[in-house]
Formats: structure tokens, sequence, C-alpha cells
């Protein structure tokens, strides 16, 4: 934009483009609300009063607040493609994200990050990205990809990445691991942000986290740790997710003198979630029924987020600051009657109104990398008498838990027991063609007959099944691979519901609203077959995940986080 032509513009001396005339404007640097216009010239919000302008809208006293941002998302765990994101999130009033894209990454690294961004570049939707920290996530499973302090340097420079993501290996932060030290450095010497991942880190072990130059959390799930992190000048990220829930637990926290120091994130959302619950404005309109007052909930959407990643002219209603802005009818219900992303209207009455379909065709090559002949076995054998180590879900979060117990025997071979709710869980590695598996015992899904699988499993996205027999379980796999990647729910080796995920064994093409009635559909069959959570395999995708503790399984066996090792099925 001519700046003489916005100092014009401004001034009243030249025409504005539109003109919001009765709206309630939500200021999030004043921290009030009045009544007022707002002039847009160009991409910009230029002024406020009487201007002559190209186009007025009455706004008839609807608020009108700075267009809401995500601040730390996989968008791979929407299982649909970016533009296909942005026709959902952006009716609901977010226009601008932050996302990390290591999933993809982890499958397959620079080409999978490239991907992400060409599929960016076709959409409306502010894209900033954070470079993953962690692929592998740990050395301790086998990934599809590696990206090293070489490949972030390629990036960090570059004006729509803002700088590390979630730096998941603390123990190689605290152990100042030689390449994690380069990546650090890289990012410090370009003056970026560097966010953190450190679950339940505590003491002088968060001390030295933090030390390292890592300066923001979204894996807080109790008070006690958000406190501890942000006495130590740590920036919390309060996360509502799909499988990770700490809205609740966290909201108690904050208040009027330490709120700025907020921000809120979805980080992994399942499609149907933000047709049926919302995305950032479901954050906004619970912190608001939490007790959280209607603008310091905005400001948590909002100008906290941007100048956390010091993203300029975002996250405000204000000269000179971008014309990113949404209207809605009241904090009740949060419903966006006008959604406008760099002065273009983008949304109206939650319907897309602007293109956001890719301009061309990007491929992107099969990842899903397994013989289906020489599929491993899934026996289990342990010394007489022992007790078996088990994976412990904990409801509506990612954390685990671990109990020891006695094994059901069946002829010889350790077996799923329905009636205790333990069943046989395991990890096939799908990169590498290597056949190796991790076998381990899991309880807290219910499940009575059949078995489930997917090629979504956090973060290196090997194929993950749980099931109550071993024939169940390989059919369901098998399926998984014919399918180039998906989520599939098997019952007496027959396929009861599917979904195909052939970008990356993580990511579709088709449309959103197609892939969430596919996800509920994946849903029902599981509770059909005694399943009790939620949305059992967003649940099943975080068994993988080796830095959230406590007890978890790669395809190398169990995985003991708080030990930063693998342990015996079996207890000495």
């Amino acid at each position: 934009m001519d700046r003489g032509e916005k100092i014009a513009a401004a001034d009243g001396k030249k025409k504005v483009d539109i003109l919001l005339i009765d709206g309630r404007i939500v200021n999030v640097f004043s921290a009030e609300i009045y009544s007022g216009n707002i002039a847009i010239y160009q991409d910009e919000v230029v002024g406020f009063g009487d201007y002559k302008a190209d186009r007025i809208i009455d706004l008839k006293g609807q608020y009108v607040a700075p267009g809401f941002i995500d601040a730390h998302v996989h968008i791979e765990s929407s299982m649909v493609t970016i533009p296909e994101y942005a026709k959902a999130v952006m009716p609901l009033g977010t226009t601008s994200v932050i996302i990390d894209p290591h999933e993809i990454a982890n499958v397959l690294g620079l080409e999978g990050l490239r991907f992400m961004l060409d599929s960016a570049a076709f959409t409306p939707l502010g894209v900033y990205f954070m470079l993953s920290s962690c692929v592998p996530t740990t050395q301790k499973e086998t990934s599809g990809a590696n990206i090293s302090a070489r490949d972030i340097e390629l990036f960090i420079d570059q004006p729509w990445v803002l700088g590390l993501a979630e730096m998941m290996d603390y123990p190689g932060v605290i152990a100042q691991n030689p390449e994690i030290m380069k990546k650090l450095q890289i990012v410090d010497e370009e003056g970026k942000k560097i966010d953190g991942h450190a679950p339940q880190l505590t003491g002088k072990n968060l001390a030295a986290y933090i030390a390292a130059g890592i300066d923001s959390d979204h894996e807080c799930t109790t008070i006690d740790e958000a406190q501890e992190k942000l006495r130590m000048g740590m920036t919390i990220m309060i996360r509502e997710g799909t499988a990770a829930k700490n809205l609740d637990a966290l909201l108690p926290l904050v208040n009027h003198q330490n709120a700025r120091h907020f921000l809120l994130c979805t980080d992994d959302r399942h499609c149907y979630d933000l047709l049926n619950q919302g995305h950032i404005n479901y954050l906004v309109k619970r912190s608001i029924q939490k007790g959280i007052e209607p603008v310091q909930a905005i400001q948590m959407a909002t100008i906290n987020t941007a100048h956390h990643f010091h993203i300029p002219k975002l996250g405000a209603i204000a000269p000179g600051y971008q014309a990113d802005l949404v209207v809605f009818d009241d904090f009740d219900n949060l419903t966006m009657s006008l959604v406008m992303k760099k002065g273009k209207i983008i949304s109206e009455d939650v319907r897309i109104t602007s293109p956001t379909s890719l301009a061309s065709e990007i491929t992107i090559r099969s990842t899903i990398n397994v013989n289906l002949s020489s599929l491993p076995d899934l026996k289990v054998s342990i010394p007489l008498g022992k007790k078996i180590r088990i994976i412990d879900i904990v409801p509506s979060q990612i954390i685990t838990n671990q109990f020891i117990d006695e094994p059901k025997m069946f002829n010889d071979q350790v077996v799923s027991d329905i009636d205790r709710d333990l069943l046989k869980i395991a990890v096939f590695e799908r990169h590498q063609g290597s056949d190796s598996c991790g076998i381990g015992f899991v309880r807290g899904f219910g499940i009575k007959r059949g078995a489930i699988a997917s090629s979504v499993a956090h973060d290196s996205h090997n194929i993950i099944v749980t099931g109550t027999n071993d024939g169940d379980m390989i059919a369901a796999v098998k399926e998984v691979i014919l399918l180039r990647g998906g989520l599939v729910v098997v019952v007496d080796g027959q396929v009861k519901a599917r979904l195909s995920l052939p970008i990356g064994g993580l990511m579709t093409d088709e449309p959103l609203s197609t892939v969430a009635q596919k996800i509920e559909k994946l849903i029902d069959a599981t509770h059909n077959m005694g399943g009790v959570l939620d949305d059992p395999f967003m649940q099943l995708s975080f068994l993988a995940l080796p830095v959230i503790p406590q007890l978890k399984i790669t395809d190398r066996g169990l995985f003991d986080v708080r030990k930063f090792d693998y342990v015996p099925l079996y207890v000495e």
C-alpha cells in the first residue's frame, strides 16, 4: 500500500473502501467496548468516525472484534488440506493460524513441509509457520524423515516463519544435545520464537529448559503446573483440542493482572469438532461462560498471540492494523455474521464467500511402505507368573498412567481380557518396511469385540491398532495399508467403517463435511463394539507419542516417558 494514499485516507482526504457503521468495537488495547465506525482502506484499518466510502456496511449495533488467531495447531489433525480447513474455520472467526506441520514432517520431511507451504499459498487464511523442531520426535521410534539444524537454517529467515515449534525433547535440551543446541542457536540469531512442550516438567529441570530460550508451553494440565511455568516467565497456551481438553482446568488461573500471558490454541482438533463445536470461537465462548471477562477472552485469542509471536499489525482494530475483523451477535453465541481478512469479506452468516480451493493439484508420494505378506504376528509370551505393565488411558487427556496387573493367559500366550477392559495394542512400522512391531496392553477403550486401526499415530505416524483378538487386529492393519493410510473399524473380519487418508496417511482431499460424516460413522461403529471414549481414534493416536507421560508404545515396544527409555512388557 502506498504510504501517502494511506495517510490521505486516514485523514479523510481520500475515500476509504469500506466504512463499517454502528458497530460495538471491542478494543483490545484499551480493554473496553464502545460504539463507533471503522474505516478500511485496501487491507488496513485507517481510522474511526465519519468517512466518505465506496461502500458502507451497517453493523446495526453488532460487536466487531479482531479476527481470531490460533496460537498453536497441527492442521493435519483435522485430516483435511489447508484450503478445506480454511473453509471450516474462517466462517467461525479464525483469520490466522500458527501451525506446526510436524505430523506430515515426521512422515515426509521437507517434502511434507513444502506441501503445506504450497497449500497455504492458495487460501485467504493467514498461515504462519513454526518449523518442526523434533523430527523425529525422539530417537526411540522409527519415523519417516529427519529434519536437521541445517534444514531449519534453510527456512528460518523467511517472513512467514515465526520460529521453532514445540521443543518436545526436553531431556535433550537439558542434556545440551549438540544438534538441539544448533537449532536453538539458529533461531536465536534470527530473533524468532521457540515454542515449548514440557508436560509435568518442574523445578530445576524446568528452569534449565527455559534458560535455553524456550518461553511458552501448551501442555499444562493443572493449575499448579501452569502457575509454576507462569512464575518462571512462560507464556501459557491454554489448549482445548479433541483429545486434550485443558480449558476448564486452567482458566481459574487467569486474572486481570496476568491475562496478557495467556493464549488460546486448539493443537489437535478433529474435523467433526470443528463442525459441531467450533474453533477458537468455541474457546472464547467457553472462557466467557467460565467467568473470563469478554474483552479478556478476546485478547487471549487476538492481540496476546500477535504480540507473543512478534507479528506486526495483527490482532487489533486500530489505524495501520490489518483489517482482519469479525462481526457477531453477542458473547453468548459468538455467531459470526461477517468475517473480513485484509479488508475483504470472506464469510457472511457463517458461509464462506471467498474461494479457498487449490489453484492447481499438488501431488505427494505414497507413504505406506509395508509388505502385506510379511506382517509380524501378534503373539505375546512372558515368563510364567509375571505381571505386565498396562497403559492406562486418562479420558480427555493425552497423558496416560501405568498400572501393573496379572495378564490373561490362553495357550501360553498373553491375550486381551474384555472383562477387565485390557486390550492388546500394537504399533507397526510403516516407513521403511522394517517389519518392526511393538506390542503391549491398554485399559480404557471399553471395546468388547473387534479392532480399530489408524495410520495417524503421533508423532512418527506408524500404524497403531488395538482390539480384542489378533485376527481382527491384523485385518484392520491390512485395510489401513490397502487404503494407503486411514482409519478402520473391523469386527469378525469385516470392515464396518473406514476413512482413506492418502496424503501422508494423515489427510484427504475430500470435503471437510464428508470427512466428518465418515469420522462419525467410525466412532459410532466403535461405540457399537462397546467403546466408551468420545473419540477413540484421537485417543488411540496419542498412545504412540513417547514425549507425553507416562507409559506409551512405539514400533519398538513399551516406552516409559519418565525414564525416557524402553521397558519390558512384564515386570521383574
